[in-house]
């Protein structure tokens, strides 16, 4: 089926902001004395802000409640969406070409609404999306696909003909059961190696530029999917 709606995650796959948040993170543990793990990290890219915030209070007393320090988490990365975000390399042309096009495009992140409308309205692709949706919208995190649904809902797109881009393995597991067709954007090998989001994703790409824009909305990119099922939670 013809491409006819696309939903990007924001944070790692439009713009390069993934680097700012697992300083803050890094940060709100040493100022408890602390240095995250391995598995700390890994937990963490699977939360929104206010579980983050939740798990930084209950592991490291930081703030005098979860939503405390989820402020606090928050407050470390603002500057750098309102000063310093910059697009992931080609995203801006790829967006641009996709609203040429009138395909009807939308956002679904873990990242509060506001950083959202700071970092894409920085990077100059906002008035390229109907919506901009948040996992605050629906009140629960992308290991549902509560709010791919929602921003798919607003934008009126049949599922067969709606992709989802997406770097975090954990959210395309989730994408897969669903039965959203993907795209897998490498950004960085602690939310998803390259290898993991090409188990999972019908393409994966190291970035915007390996994407051929026709053979895209045509629609092409779709794989086979008999048996990629059983992958999801696998990887």
């Amino acid at each position: 089926m013809q491409v006819s709606g696309v939903i990007f995650d924001c944070d790692g796959t439009l713009l390069d902001t993934m680097g700012a948040w697992r300083g803050a993170e890094r940060e709100l543990a040493s100022r408890a004395g602390a240095k995250l793990t391995g598995d700390d990290v890994a937990l963490l890219n699977t939360l929104t802000v206010g579980e983050a915030g939740e798990f930084f209070h209950r592991r490291f007393s930081i703030g005098a409640s979860a939503s405390e320090a989820a402020d606090a988490l928050q407050g470390l990365v603002v500057g750098h969406y309102a000063l310093a975000v910059q697009a992931r390399s080609g995203a801006l042309e790829f967006v641009r070409a996709l609203h040429s096009l009138g395909v009807k495009m939308g956002v679904a992140s873990s990242s509060p609404k506001h950083l959202l409308e700071i970092g894409l309205g920085h990077a100059g692709m906002r008035e390229c999306f109907s919506i901009v949706a948040s996992t605050d919208d629906v009140g629960a995190s992308k290991r549902r696909p509560d709010v791919y649904d929602y921003a798919r809902a607003f934008l009126g797109t049949p599922k067969g003909g709606t992709w989802v881009f997406e770097d975090a393995r954990y959210a395309l597991e989730t994408l897969l059961r669903a039965g959203y067709r993907t795209i897998g954007v490498h950004d960085r090998d602690d939310s998803g190696t390259f290898d993991e989001l090409s188990a999972l994703a019908d393409k994966a790409v190291w970035g915007f530029e390996d994407i051929d824009l026709v053979e895209f909305v045509a629609g092409r990119y779709a794989k086979d999917r008999v048996g990629q099922e059983t992958l999801a939670g696998i990887c």
